[in-house]
């Protein structure tokens, strides 16, 4: 499963800030989670406690959601797409290829498939708090 390899990313990742700031241990790990990635929260949650170690041992791993925002390429129109509304299938293609959204999602005001995701995919680090 992905939420493994996410796990390890985010900790690699925080620990080069944690370095960056001379952090000696870390309390928290915040992240920002595009919902469009169809991340399963709980088995990345799983991950995290498991992978972490050292000046991670105590840090608690804190997700923000974001909301998909689409722009239609063609009317213009913008939405903010509702994930929940996916069906099953729908939900798990997008989940391993984001990038096949258009396949399966269309403009509800032109039905036109040729959109732009502004917001709403991908993982990032927002903030690690800690002490030096």
């Amino acid at each position: 499963m992905h939420e493994w390899a996410l796990a390890e990313a985010i900790l690699a990742s925080a620990n080069e800030t944690a370095q960056k700031q001379h952090l000696k241990t870390v309390s928290e790990v915040q992240v920002k989670l595009g919902q469009l990635q169809q991340i399963d929260q709980d088995i990345l949650q799983f991950a995290f406690t498991r992978l972490k170690k050292g000046k991670f041992k105590n840090a608690k791993l804190t997700i923000r959601t974001q909301k998909p925002r689409l722009q239609c390429n063609t009317c213009g129109n913008t939405w903010t797409l509702n994930t929940k509304n996916l069906d099953k299938d729908t939900a798990e293609a997008i989940h391993f290829i984001p990038e096949i959204a258009h396949a399966y999602i269309k403009c509800p005001k032109c039905k036109s498939p040729d959109f732009t995701i502004l917001r709403g995919r991908g993982i990032w680090l927002q903030t690690i708090k800690g002490a030096r």
